[in-house]
């Protein structure tokens, strides 16, 4: 049985759970109005409320480039570990029959 692909390893679902975990506070802080709706302590004449969303801003970029990266080496290993190309090549030669996407 050449064709069929080693046995699954070790679960990369450890890796999915930091990822979720690294954009979390992402999504959640800035829905979260109650901790910046005040105008104290001002920044440069900038009310709290102002200069908070400018750090978020930041705090998502930091924190979305490594959760990419990581998303980009799971996905990857879990290709690799289920028998696929590490990397689609685009024509969908790689899914099963009649696996509709």
């Amino acid at each position: 049985m050449p064709d069929v692909p080693a046995r699954p390893g070790p679960s990369s679902s450890r890796r999915w759970v930091l990822i979720c975990a690294l954009l979390a506070p992402a999504v959640v802080l800035p829905l979260w109005v109650a901790l910046f709706a005040r105008e104290d302590p001002t920044l440069f004449g900038f009310p709290f409320f102002f200069w908070f969303q400018f750090a978020l801003i930041l705090l998502a970029v930091s924190l979305t480039v490594p959760a990419y990266f990581l998303a980009t080496h799971a996905d990857r290993s879990d290709r690799v570990r289920h028998g696929l190309p590490a990397v689609p090549d685009g024509t969908g030669a790689d899914r099963k029959a009649g696996d509709e996407r």
